[in-house]
């Protein structure tokens, strides 16, 4: 684990000590869970299928005549 130097401002710090002593967990230990939430989510967010551009595979080699035989095909029932 790498060691740093954080400039916070006092109420921010102070805030941190109270809830790190409500939940009976040292303040550095929340500090670096806020890091992580943040890196989660501004610096490495999760992507969603949803958010991925649709790109071309190539040309339709055959075509498609209904769920059965994609499901045939999946489960290698020729």
């Amino acid at each position: 684990m790498k060691t740093i130097t954080l400039n916070v401002s006092e109420p921010v710090y102070a805030d941190f000590q109270r809830y790190a002593q409500e939940q009976d967990r040292p303040t550095s230990e929340l500090l670096r869970e806020a890091m992580e939430s943040y890196r989660q989510a501004k610096i490495r967010p999760a992507r969603s299928l949803r958010d991925q551009q649709p790109s071309s595979v190539g040309a339709v080699l055959q075509p498609w005549t209904g769920r059965g035989d994609l499901l045939d095909d999946l489960l290698d029932k020729a």
